[in-house]
């Protein structure tokens, strides 16, 4: 937990959750405090097996997951390439854009100091490529705004990804071992599901399962099944969506390391399912894996 990227505050809640649930259920758990004397303090602490509870940049891209890979240490989640790409909003679109159950929206990519000179309608969404959190996104309802927004964006990756904004109630879907849990829609007080509305207790009404029609739940569902799928994702997951006027839901993007506190969206979710969250945790470090080594121990 905690890590080197922006959302390291973030990290620590879900990592102490993850950590008392695991000692709770009998685990001889430890908690690391991730930097760069990772593989040493992994060596200390003789891990077995790594629960990851990190977010953003070296936790959630393949850094960590590749380290482990090579110690030989099973870990949770996600493997390197799914990670990799998940991690990266544009990489993802283009991933799944083949696939005919899941709709997104119109866009535009931008490189670091290139000027917007694209024609998508007015409002869109400045996101870095790599991030979590909603750090360094905008709206943006003027062209002015927009150059502000790739500037934000910018001074946290070298590659922008606007999407046209679209309008409609927020849900969002977890995947659990490829298994879809119950859809949790998200309606924050400042209609924009931001860092504060995010964070910030209060701001925000989760319900669960989500009052929507059914055709819209089996829609969103079947969509992040088939993202997970294609992406070879592991463990927990979450797909988040936009669900338009017309009732299709808009594929946002897809989270390998989804928050972990008892309150996140998908325990909410798995709980609606009737998993505990400490079952839950158990039940994602039991499923830690990797992949099976080039060569034996002894180089033979």
């Amino acid at each position: 937990m905690g890590g080197l990227s922006s959302e390291r505050p973030v990290s620590f809640k879900s990592g102490r959750a993850v950590l008392k649930a695991l000692q709770e259920r009998g685990w001889d758990a430890v908690g690391i405090d991730v930097g760069r004397d990772l593989a040493k303090q992994l060596v200390e602490q003789r891990i077995d097996a790594a629960f990851i509870a990190l977010h953003g940049k070296f936790g959630e891209d393949g850094c960590v997951q590749g380290m482990l890979e090579v110690m030989g240490i099973p870990y949770t989640g996600c493997g390197v390439r799914a990670s990799a790409v998940a991690m990266d909003k544009i990489t993802t679109k283009s991933a799944v854009r083949h696939l005919q159950n899941v709709v997104m929206a119109g866009d535009a990519v931008f490189r670091k100091g290139q000027l917007w000179d694209d024609e998508l309608r007015l409002p869109v969404v400045c996101k870095p490529a790599v991030g979590g959190s909603t750090i360094g996104m905008s709206l943006c309802k003027t062209r002015e705004a927009i150059q502000d927004g790739l500037v934000a964006a910018f001074t946290l990756n070298d590659d922008v990804l606007v999407e046209e904004f679209v309008a409609g109630d927020e849900i969002t879907v977890a995947v659990l071992d490829g298994e879809v849990m119950p859809v949790v829609r998200i309606v924050p007080e400042s209609g924009f599901f931001d860092f504060e509305a995010k964070y910030t207790e209060g701001k925000t009404v989760y319900e669960v399962p989500a009052p929507i029609d059914d055709g819209v739940r089996e829609a969103a569902q079947a969509a992040a099944a088939a993202v997970y799928e294609v992406l070879g994702c592991r463990g927990l997951c979450r797909a988040d969506f936009i669900v338009r006027e017309d009732g299709v839901p808009v594929f946002l993007e897809i989270n390998t390391i989804p928050g972990m506190t008892a309150t996140s969206l998908s325990p909410m979710a798995a709980g609606a399912a009737g998993i505990p969250f400490p079952e839950l945790v158990e039940r994602i470090l039991l499923s830690a894996t990797y992949l099976a080594p080039e060569v034996s121990p002894s180089g033979a």
